[in-house]
């Protein structure tokens, strides 16, 4: 499916005189960059949950952590952060394999 976007004149100058690129090459390529920043942003994400409780993501569903902190509004926070970050890793890992032949 080939999707036609109008760009205003700005833009595509840069495109030109900035990323030295078609419209096309530098629109596939901006996408596989924020998908890959997205990507490093759930991984750090992903980090500093397992640094700050000492175990992963599916250990901390296990030992039910939640519970464990009495519901604290904190950890619950983390729980649902924490998710997110995960469901982001495999997404976006999902969409950049797809991706691939571009790059």
């Amino acid at each position: 499916m080939v999707v036609s976007v109008k760009l205003p004149e700005e833009f595509q100058s840069a495109y030109k005189h900035i990323f030295k690129q078609d419209l096309e090459k530098g629109t596939i390529n901006l996408v596989i960059h924020e998908l890959r920043r997205r990507l490093a942003e759930y991984r750090l994400m992903d980090k500093r949950f397992r640094e700050r409780y000492k175990m992963n993501f599916d250990e901390f569903k296990q030992r039910r952590m939640v519970e464990e902190y009495s519901h604290s509004f904190e950890v619950e926070e983390d729980y649902c952060d924490w998710e997110i970050a995960i469901d982001g890793i495999m997404t976006v890992t999902a969409e950049l394999k797809k991706l691939e032949k571009f790059t």
